[in-house]
C-alpha cells in the first residue's frame, strides 16, 4: 500500500463531497487529491490532478453514472480501485457496481471509521460490502455463478463456518474478531486458509462459493 492512498471522491452533491473529504483527510494516510461531480467530470479531473489509488464513487449521477463511470474507470486503469458509497441498497444497483467492477459497496450512513477502513482494505485488496445489502448481492450471484469446478465440498469446520457465515454478511475482521472473542490476527489466518481451501481470492468468492458449495445457506446471513 502507497504511503497515502490517492482518492478521488466522485458524488453529484457538493456537500457530500466536502463532509466525505474531510472525514478522508482526518487520516494522515489518505490524501483527496480532487473531487468530481460526475463520471465525466471524474475523468477530467484524472486528467488534470492524476491516477488515483481509489475513487469513491456515487451511483445515481447525471451525464454518466456511477455504473458507466466504474466500468470505464476499470477499462482505462485497472489498477484504480472503486469503492461504492451511496444511499441506494437496490438490488440491480448492487449487482451492475459489482459487476463493473466496483471492489465494495457501503452505504452513506456508514460509519467513518468503517469507511476509513475500507478505503485502506481496498488497497490491500478486501472486500467490503454493506451488511444490509450483502445479503441480496450475494443471492443474486450466487444463483448465475456456477458451482465450483470441484465435485467435493471442502471439510470446513464450525469455527471455519462462523467465520464464513460473518464474511457473508459483510463484517470486517475487526467485526468478527470482536463478534467472536478472537485476534484480528486470528481471524485473518481462519480467513487465509479458508479462501485457499476453497479455491477463492477473496471475501465476496469465498461467500458466493460457501453458498454454492451448502457450506452456509441464504437462511444463515
Amino acid at each position: 500500500m502507497p504511503d497515502q492512498i490517492k482518492v478521488i471522491i466522485c458524488d453529484d452533491q457538493d456537500i457530500v463531497r466536502e463532509g466525505l473529504k474531510t472525514i478522508l483527510e482526518a487520516d494522515e494516510e489518505i490524501h483527496v487529491i480532487t473531487t468530481a461531480e460526475d463520471g465525466e467530470d471524474l475523468f477530467r479531473k484524472i486528467d488534470s490532478a492524476g491516477v488515483p489509488d481509489l475513487v469513491l464513487m456515487d451511483l445515481k449521477m447525471p451525464v454518466m453514472n456511477g455504473i458507466q463511470a466504474t466500468r470505464q474507470l476499470r477499462s482505462r486503469h485497472p489498477k484504480v480501485k472503486v469503492l461504492v458509497l451511496t444511499t441506494y441498497d437496490d438490488d440491480q444497483w448492487v449487482i451492475d457496481a459489482i459487476r463493473a467492477g466496483a471492489s465494495g459497496y457501503l452505504l452513506k450512513d456508514t460509519p467513518r471509521i468503517n469507511l476509513i477502513d475500507a478505503v485502506k482494505g481496498t488497497l490491500l485488496g478486501q472486500t467490503y460490502v454493506d451488511p444490509s445489502v450483502a445479503g441480496k448481492m450475494l443471492a443474486m450471484a450466487a444463483g448465475t455463478m456456477p458451482r465450483p469446478i470441484e465435485s467435493s465440498t471442502p471439510d470446513i469446520r464450525p469455527r471455519e463456518k462462523q467465520i464464513l457465515i460473518l464474511i457473508a454478511r459483510g463484517l470486517s475482521n475487526a467485526d468478527i474478531a470482536a463478534e467472536l472473542y478472537l485476534s484480528e490476527g486470528t481471524i485473518r489466518n481462519y480467513a487465509s486458509a479458508l479462501f485457499s481451501r476453497i479455491g477463492v481470492a477473496d471475501r465476496t468468492q469465498a461467500a458466493i462459493a460457501a453458498l454454492r458449495y451448502g457450506i452456509i445457506s441464504l437462511d444463515d446471513i
